[in-house]
């Protein structure tokens, strides 16, 4: 049977995941550099910690220029009983979702938009309010970010 438990992480698998954060592009040799360490044992945490999934994926995070361009929205919907499955469904399949998350409270799930324009904000609402199963869906728009630690 398979062990289900997370892994416990040292203080190097810490320090690993913090660098990647910074860079996900940065080279083993660096990483091992930094860390002090052999690059063979950071090839092989970098394998323990995907094969453990505490490391899910590399990614992009975007310059501050190009997210301000644009327009983000966090919107609450609230779904049919049964119909959550689909409506995760289709809103996956939609390229300005950044994220979805089940919540608990008064939505079942929050949305986090990213578009171009109030025009096209406009639009996908529109489009997110029309997936069948989706009963209601509240919007509030971002005007500026407090905190960000992405």
């Amino acid at each position: 049977m398979p062990d289900h438990r997370p892994p416990s992480l040292d203080d190097i698998d810490h320090q690993l995941i913090a660098a990647l954060q910074l860079n996900a592009r940065e080279s083993v040799a660096m990483l091992a550099r930094q860390l002090g360490v052999a690059r063979t044992t950071v090839t092989a945490r970098l394998a323990r910690l995907e094969k453990a999934q505490v490391i899910t994926g590399y990614g992009v995070r975007l310059g501050r220029r190009l997210i301000e361009g644009g327009l983000q929205a966090y919107v609450g919907i609230t779904v049919q009983p049964r119909s959550g499955k689909e409506v995760v469904r289709r809103l996956s399949a939609m390229a300005q979702v950044q994220q979805l998350c089940a919540v608990s409270g008064e939505f079942d799930y929050v949305a986090w938009l990213r578009t171009e324009s109030p025009e096209q904000l406009d639009g996908l609402l529109d489009q997110i309010g029309s997936v069948e199963g989706v009963e209601k869906t509240t919007t509030s728009i971002i005007l500026s970010s407090k905190v960000d630690r992405g």
